[in-house]
């Protein structure tokens, strides 16, 4: 267990799992391939918890026969609960879709590509008998990713705790256990634009990190490619933090000043030594530049104004076609 808990835990009072409800909260995107040894997985970890245990599972579009696989379980297995999407809508939404449909006592979101070892939620238990809100994984051991991806991840963390007022512990995903009163506050929160690693810090709470190894997929392919990956990176800081545009404030207040001295410089270069044809190139440079310059400042104010109109259309965060396996 690692000691970087963000947040006072002393006092902590502490609680008993006897007659209490955990929901697994499960975003599932084409992972026909890996159900049989999820649930399998599931299972095993969850056993002898000594509680009652619902896994909500939600398919987000699955283009594949991940639904099918998901009623058929549910039919069989009363704690499996599934929310079908009606088309893909990201795993941010999935994932609000499932902690809104969830009634338990404690909470745990976890990937359905097993990367988040289950027979760690014995111990996120554990500690949130000890008192502890929110219990979250650590991924101490990455090898299992490629360099690129465990590198680009250490830079993210670093630029958004960097940028914005929360602290995000580096190396923390989804993959934790949340007591019922901290998923009370995060359904209070209305964003469309949902980043919620972010969500997860900013409620607060007493949290604290269990640290693990974590494994490859145990089967199929990741959807997140690079691309994707960038696009969510950029919501997290944007969603959290104005510094991009506070940045851009700046420069432009350093360019505004970098021009007044070039123009009393040309100003006094022209009295003394008389006009002279300017260059080409230098000009050219100028002009690029600047126009590059005001199309990053352009692009970067674009990133919050969109954010600003999708979040005053309302629209919802998500749309259920079908909910199997909940009470009327």
């Amino acid at each position: 267990m690692s000691d970087d808990s963000q947040f006072v835990t002393a006092g902590l009072a502490p609680r008993s799992r006897a007659g209490k409800r955990l929901s697994l909260v499960v975003p599932m995107h084409n992972e026909a391939e890996v159900l049989d040894v999820f649930f399998a997985r599931i299972g095993e970890a969850t056993a002898a918890l000594g509680v009652e245990v619902e896994i909500i599972c939600v398919d987000d579009g699955s283009r594949d026969a991940t639904l099918q696989g998901l009623i058929g379980r549910a039919r069989n297995d009363p704690a499996v609960k599934v929310i079908a999407l009606a088309r893909n809508f990201g795993k941010e939404a999935a994932m609000t879709a499932g902690i809104e449909a969830a009634r338990g006592d404690m909470v745990v979101p976890i990937d359905a590509d097993l990367q988040d070892p289950p027979e760690l939620i014995a111990e996120f238990v554990r500690l949130w008998e000890e008192g502890y809100d929110v219990v979250y994984g650590s991924r101490a051991d990455r090898s299992s990713d490629t360099a690129m991806k465990r590198t680009t991840a250490r830079l993210f963390y670093r630029i958004f705790n960097g940028v914005s007022d929360l602290d995000i512990p580096e190396s923390a995903g989804d993959f934790r256990l949340m007591d019922r009163q901290v998923v009370e506050a995060l359904k209070t929160l209305p964003e469309r634009n949902r980043f919620m690693k972010g969500l997860f810090a900013w409620v607060g709470f007493r949290q604290i990190g269990v640290p693990y190894t974590r494994p490859g997929r145990a089967a199929g392919t990741s959807s997140w490619g690079y691309l994707k990956l960038l696009r969510f990176a950029i919501d997290g800081i944007t969603s959290f933090s104005t510094a991009p545009l506070r940045v851009w404030t700046a420069l432009g207040l350093v360019a505004a000043i970098v021009a007044v001295i070039g123009a009393i410089a040309l100003i006094v270069r022209v009295l003394i030594v008389g006009r002279e044809s300017p260059g080409y190139a230098s000009l050219m440079v100028v002009l690029l530049f600047s126009f590059a310059f005001q199309m990053i400042a352009f692009g970067v104010l674009g990133e919050y104004v969109g954010r600003l109109y999708q979040e005053a259309k309302g629209r919802p965060i998500y749309v259920v076609r079908a909910r199997i396996g909940f009470d009327s």
